[in-house]
């Protein structure tokens, strides 16, 4: 979880009085203490997407100057979104949302759609075809409104002009505020599932607890309610996708 706070000023006649006192973090820190406590809304249709984001009070609409369209977050994600948004601007970087939080409806709507255009010749290999860039409905990080997709979904974009200056700098800065990338090169680190996506950030304080819950909770034999969602063990997506994340991500405390 996310503490934002500032150092007061303090004049000379309170110096003794506060020369103990801890120092607070600068605001685009994150206090390593509260990385691990479960959040209390957490729960096993919120990690897999069954529930309508429009109606709960820890989710909150994206003001329309972060965004091209309609899109959703939890609380406390847009909180920390917004501070690594106008500290970009600063930068002469505009960091807009093209993708929030996707409801296991909202995916499945993604997935039945391309299970219908794919040409593949098995429904294993039309699963994998799908599964390059997007997530079997109840597995996506999109589910728990700590993801969010940036500027652009496209990872030539990101490669020169205006978007190699975007994703250099969110390398550079992004995970002073909480936010990683969990899709890098596979080739680096012999990463499992998804391809590399450069546009896709996740906020960890919120998304690290998350998938620890998810594995404690949810397995691949409780996928369902969709065309493919059978071969959810035989492709092993919670080992190979859900569990399919950088390194940084892995490794974060």
């Amino acid at each position: 979880m996310l503490y934002l706070s500032l150092i007061g000023c303090h004049t000379d006649n309170k110096k003794s009085r506060n020369k103990d006192k801890p120092k607070t973090q600068p605001a685009t820190q994150v206090d390593s203490t509260q990385i691990h406590s479960m959040p209390k809304n957490a729960s096993v249709d919120l990690v897999t997407g069954r529930f309508d984001f429009h109606k709960r009070n820890d989710f909150v609409r994206v003001d329309d100057r972060f965004a091209n369209k309609e899109v959703y977050l939890q609380k406390k994600t847009y909180q920390a979104f917004k501070a690594m948004a106008d500290s970009a601007q600063k930068d002469g970087v505009r960091l807009i949302i093209v993708s929030g939080t996707r409801n296991f409806w909202y995916q499945k709507s993604i997935w039945d759609r391309k299970w219908k255009r794919s040409k593949a010749s098995t429904d294993l290999a039309k699963a994998k075809e799908i599964l390059l860039y997007s997530s079997m409905p109840m597995t996506s990080r999109h589910h728990w409104g700590t993801d969010l997709d940036l500027n652009n979904l496209n990872n030539d974009w990101f490669e020169k002009g205006e978007g190699k200056k975007i994703y250099d700098w969110l390398k550079t800065h992004a995970n002073d505020f909480g936010f990683y990338q969990p899709y890098t090169n596979k080739s680096l680190h012999n990463r499992p599932g998804y391809e590399e996506e450069k546009w896709h950030w996740s906020y960890m304080p919120l998304a690290g607890p998350y998938l620890d819950f998810y594995n404690k909770h949810v397995t691949n034999k409780d996928i369902h309610g969709f065309k493919g969602s059978d071969l959810a063990p035989k492709i092993d997506m919670v080992g190979n996708y859900v569990n399919g994340v950088s390194v940084k991500i892995k490794n974060y405390k």
